[in-house]
């Protein structure tokens, strides 16, 4: 006799008793040092030949090979689904055009603004002050905010707060701190 599904779950059988199936049992084409190697070569790759890997994967496995890479790579079963799609069905000169280009991402505040610690310099030079006892220690009247709005004002220079504070910390410039006397 054939038995009847009714859930993902749970099977019953001519005899009308319900068993508990373990579904991640049932599929398991891999064993278990198999599955370590694939996550750790599938983590060295780069995003779009990640896909290819679990799309090539999935097709090998056939039927629920989909959810069984999905699970054991740690990734989307859409992504691996779209990896089987590119492998299979789209030219590559579809598939090339759409990976991530290197150096993407916001630049760093000084290739930028080539030339912005002589800026910033002459922004402070007025407003600066430093212990007579310690030329190393030096110090300006200005606020972060006030040094943000001078260099924008004055050199079309807009920059963050932390990019100011960034470079206090770069040229030596120190927080003067209010001491209390006693009275």
């Amino acid at each position: 006799m054939k038995a009847i599904w009714y859930s993902k779950r749970m099977m019953t059988t001519p005899q009308n008793k319900p068993r508990q199936v373990d579904t991640e049992q049932r599929f398991r084409p891999y064993d278990a040092e198999t599955e370590t190697a694939m996550k750790r070569f599938y983590d060295s790759l780069s995003e779009k030949d990640r896909r290819r890997y679990a799309g090539i994967e999935a097709l090998k496995l056939g039927h629920g090979g989909q959810k069984y890479i999905a699970r054991i790579l740690g990734c989307s079963r859409n992504t691996v689904k779209k990896g089987a799609y590119e492998v299979s069905d789209l030219p590559p000169q579809e598939v090339d055009k759409r990976i991530r280009q290197p150096g993407g991402g916001r630049q760093k505040y000084s290739e930028k603004w080539v030339g912005i610690d002589e800026q910033f310099l002459a922004v402070v030079r007025e407003h600066t002050a430093g212990d007579p006892m310690d030329e190393r220690v030096i110090w300006t009247d200005l606020n972060d905010r006030e040094i943000q709005q001078l260099l924008g004002e004055t050199y079309g220079v807009w920059v963050s707060k932390p990019v100011v504070k960034k470079l206090l910390k770069k040229h030596g410039y120190r927080k003067r701190k209010a001491q209390k006397n006693a009275a």
